[in-house]
Formats: C-alpha cells, sequence, structure tokens
C-alpha cells in the first residue's frame, strides 16, 4: 500500500530533468523580441510562402519571437526584399520583410 518503488537515482533524474524544463520555459518567454514595422497588420501563415493559409493576423505594433528562419517565397516588405521566413510559434511563419531584425541575413537558426 503506496509503497515507494523509486529509488533515490530516479528521483534525482527526474528533479534534474524538471529543473531543466523550468529553465528551457523561462528562457523561451525571455527570448529577445522584434518589432513588427508600424502601421502593418501581418498574416501569420502555416508554411513559408503566402500559398500558404492564413493562421492568424498580427496587431500593428506587435512583438514577435523568432525560433528559427527558413528560406520561402520572395516578399517585398518595409524592410526591404527577402525569401527569409520567420518561425513564430509552431506552424507560424511571418515575412521576414516585415520584421525589424538589423540584419539583412538570419539572426535565428534555420529551421529543421
Amino acid at each position: 500500500m503506496g509503497e515507494d518503488t523509486m529509488g533515490t537515482e530516479d528521483k534525482q533524474a527526474t528533479a534534474d530533468l524538471t529543473a531543466s524544463a523550468d529553465v528551457l520555459a523561462t528562457a523561451a518567454s525571455a527570448a529577445k523580441r522584434y518589432a513588427i514595422a508600424p502601421g502593418y497588420r501581418v498574416n501569420v501563415r502555416s508554411g513559408p510562402s503566402t500559398q500558404y493559409s492564413i493562421v492568424r493576423s498580427l496587431a500593428a505594433g506587435s512583438t514577435v519571437p523568432i525560433h528559427c528562419q527558413k528560406p520561402g517565397e520572395w516578399i517585398n516588405g518595409p524592410y526591404g526584399t527577402t525569401n527569409l521566413w520567420d518561425n513564430i510559434a509552431p506552424g507560424e511563419y511571418i515575412s521576414d520583410s516585415y520584421v525589424k531584425t538589423g540584419s539583412d541575413g538570419y539572426v535565428a537558426p534555420r529551421c529543421a
């Protein structure tokens, strides 16, 4: 009845994994955020092209994290013409041409 079958090493491993998950969650919530071009509502798409469906729209003045980036359709926007698309959440992409990153290239790892 109520017998504890988890050994000390197992409990420590579980505690270590929980602490690691907490650190990752904190790092993700503290990730650098980038501003969307002023005065623009930006469509968030399910993939790196306007051929993908619109998942939602970002209001003017929004900021976004960039988890990873991948090449896709070329888009002309307020910050130039680029084929880089920013992954801002699982299954959510916006053209980097609408995001003020301060760079013409990658500012995050390439998406897998």
